[in-house]
């Protein structure tokens, strides 16, 4: 392992993940690049995703064990992990999904290359559950545009499945966004919302295997999604687009509150 300090972080936020977490740090560990540490938020998980996790970790100082007293809720998670990151940049990648051996290393150089940027991802190729390919899936969120509303609305207008999301980031730009909302639906607000800091850029290299299977996200009913983003939602009412639309006008006015600057 590189002795370099640490310039990345990897969050891998997970609950009962233990079928494909394994897999997940392989592919993390594999990569060309070394200097980057693995925090592995267990959600409170009661499987065996524990015990994968330390079994890597003793093998991996790069790997470290992020143990929840309880289910935070994925949005919470997913916060919490960049909210810890120590490094320049950071990324997210999903318990059931693998990335190419190149994955950070493509990233961080179109970041280096464009100073502009505020996140860049590969191209995404489904896999199944088996790992089988499905299809190469265009994202259409290469965002070169150099006006903010040029960039939010385009963003707006072509995102579907949220992959550009597990792209590499600088943490900076991350955190002066709201992260993720407790909320269905806050990873494309999210995404959004940064969009109006930099530019998001594609490496038209496919190093995103995204895992689509019967326990993913997109396959649970709208109930479950609820559930899964913030446990104890219970059954009230929620109007998605009121809500984002709300969401996006506090995203276009809180990037230029004090708060919003101070923080970047």
């Amino acid at each position: 392992m590189s002795r370099l300090r640490p310039r990345i972080t990897v969050g891998v936020p997970v609950y009962n993940g233990e079928r494909y977490l394994g897999s997940t740090l392989d592919s993390l560990l594999n990569q060309t690049v070394s200097d980057f540490v693995v925090l592995v938020g267990d959600n409170a998980s009661t499987d065996g995703t524990a015990e994968i996790i330390h079994s890597y970790a003793a093998r991996d100082p790069r790997v470290r064990h992020v143990r929840h007293a309880q289910n935070l809720g994925a949005a919470a998670n997913y916060s919490r992990l960049c909210q810890m990151a120590e490094t320049e940049f950071f990324r997210w990648s999903a318990a059931d999904d693998c990335s190419q051996p190149r994955f950070l290393e493509a990233c961080l150089d179109g970041l280096k290359r464009d100073p502009q940027a505020v996140l860049v991802y590969p191209r995404i190729m489904l896999i199944d559950a088996e790992g089988q390919p499905l299809e190469e899936y265009d994202e259409g969120l290469h965002l070169p545009h150099e006006r903010p509303s040029d960039r939010f609305f385009t963003l707006l207008q072509n995102i579907r499945l949220c992959n550009a999301l597990y792209g590499l980031a600088r943490t900076k730009a991350l955190r002066r966004t709201r992260l993720l909302g407790s909320y269905p639906g806050s990873d494309i607000v999210f995404q959004a919302e940064l969009s109006l800091y930099g530019k998001i850029l594609e490496v038209p290299e496919t190093l995103l295997l995204r895992r689509m299977h019967a326990g993913s996200f997109t396959s649970m009913t709208l109930q479950q999604q609820r559930e899964f983003v913030n446990p104890g939602w219970g059954r009230g009412v929620e109007f998605y687009r009121w809500r984002h639309w709300a969401e996006y006008l506090r995203s276009s006015c809180g990037r230029h509150s004090p708060q919003a600057s101070a923080s970047g």
